[in-house]
């Protein structure tokens, strides 16, 4: 189902808990949120879509990719950027790694561990950054 996009920051500011098995739905609808929105946006962290979980998603061209509980464990060549949100206004700076490695459980709930780089690593570090109460 399709979600309003939370814009609370107090909300945003919370930490989100893990994610278990039973928050499949969660991760439709996330799906289904990143799909309505696809011409804005890229990637999506659950706490967007008003639920404190640590679930993210993310495109790559027609694919949509689910992380649950994701923790970026290595990093490498930070650089300088503005990114928007669409859970907020504006643009704001942050540092960003040009190279990361990821340990999540995929959508079976299996334990994964991959490297990303450029625009993708770019896109899971600022989801991540939304399941541990950033605000970027």
């Amino acid at each position: 189902m399709i979600k309003p996009i939370m814009k609370d920051e107090a909300f945003l500011a919370i930490k989100s808990v893990p994610a278990t098995k039973m928050d499949t739905q969660v991760a439709q609808d996330l799906k289904d949120t990143l799909q309505a929105y696809s011409n804005q946006c890229v990637g999506m962290a659950a706490n967007m879509i008003g639920v404190s979980k640590n679930i993210i998603i993310f495109a790559i061209g027609p694919a949509q990719i689910v992380m649950y509980n994701p923790k970026i464990t290595k990093k490498s060549r930070p650089y300088k950027v503005k990114e928007g949100c669409l859970s907020l206004e504006g643009e704001r700076n942050t540092t960003r790694y040009e190279n990361i490695t990821v340990e999540y459980q995929d959508e079976s709930f299996k334990k994964c561990k991959q490297s990303y780089s450029g625009f993708v690593a770019q896109i899971i570090q600022h989801e991540i950054d939304h399941c541990n109460g950033i605000i970027i």
